[in-house]
């Protein structure tokens, strides 16, 4: 099979096509031939090995992994024997569960593991941008901020992959949503359901006067200090970028009263809670609540342009990949 190869950290350049063996499915696991994938700043962070902290995950001095990919919508091909819930033919999109793996031809899941059945009304490219921002933006609000009808929340970096999903579930849960990002996409936030939309380039979010229940910042371009003027008296800031200053934040602020930071780790959550929250957001997307936010789409052999522009800070959504027509 191809599959997308980096042996060594470094530039877009790194990114090789290449024919690797096929996995076969252990007893527990189903085998799916990928159709469409993407490329998230996680993925070149782990390429690039930017920041230096990403080789924890990744490998000290060379990746472990050698294939990237966060997520994946596509066919199961084969089954292991004591898999019962799934069966060939199943139209699905996971997460992988070490968020790794997908960008290949093929993959070996858990069938226990982040997967469901695609929604109804999507396709294998819509389906494939849903796992990444949608399964970081629900556990976020809902768990760490207990986002509540009437909040006022501020969603900054609300174009992006995470964003997008952000203004559209704190419109659901009743939030006042106010949605921070360039003069470029004002108008595709809006359409996501923002009250509000400031522009950084030309206003300050933090400087406006206005105070936030929660302000949740999906890039990771502020910080709690920052923001701690824009907070209500017991608001919250949410980040799901990991720095030391904000880890001690979350510390300090833990064993404080009044504001609080949070950081988390959505994606190293139980495969059984994903799977909840899978369901509830193919609800959602099944009723038109929500809805992925596609900016471009490339062929297998574009990884490397598509690593690119997602490095440029400036996608809107997400950057899709198809494997298969």
């Amino acid at each position: 099979m191809k599959a997308i190869v980096y042996r060594k950290y470094g530039s877009p350049e790194v990114l090789k096509l290449e024919d690797v063996a096929k996995p076969a499915p252990k007893d527990n696991e189903v085998l799916v031939k990928v159709h469409a994938t993407t490329v998230t700043p996680v993925d070149c962070g782990f390429r690039s090995a930017d920041p230096f902290i990403a080789r924890l995950f990744t490998g000290l001095f060379r990746p472990k992994n050698p294939i990237l990919g966060t997520e994946l919508a596509g066919e199961i091909e084969a089954v292991g024997r004591h898999v019962e819930q799934l069966k060939i033919g199943d139209q699905i999109f996971a997460a992988p569960a070490n968020g790794q793996g997908a960008h290949a031809e093929y993959i070996c899941l858990p069938a226990t593991g982040a997967l469901a059945r695609i929604p109804f009304n999507m396709t294998y490219e819509q389906a494939a941008a849903v796992c990444n921002g949608a399964l970081t933006a629900l556990p976020f609000l809902r768990d760490n901020g207990k986002i509540a009808r009437g909040h006022k929340v501020l969603i900054n970096g609300a174009s992006g992959s995470i964003g997008t999903f952000a203004v559209q579930l704190a419109r659901h849960f009743g939030a006042h949503v106010t949605g921070v990002c360039s003069t470029a996409n004002l108008d595709l936030v809006r359409s996501l359901g923002a009250d509000e939309v400031i522009d950084y380039t030309a206003q300050d979010f933090t400087k406006t006067g206005q105070t936030f229940d929660i302000i949740f910042d999906t890039v990771g371009k502020s910080s709690f200090s920052n923001c701690k003027g824009a907070l209500t008296d017991k608001g919250i800031y949410l980040s799901p970028v990991h720095s030391l200053g904000t880890t001690f934040q979350m510390l300090w602020t833990s064993i404080t009263g009044g504001k609080k930071a949070i950081i988390a780790a959505t994606g190293l959550r139980p495969a059984s809670a994903q799977v909840k929250d899978l369901a509830i957001l193919t609800e959602l997307i099944e009723a038109e609540i929500i809805k992925p936010v596609i900016d471009r789409s490339y062929a297998l052999e574009q990884f490397a342009e598509a690593h690119r522009y997602v490095e440029t800070g400036h996608k809107k959504g997400n950057v899709v990949v198809t494997f298969h027509e």
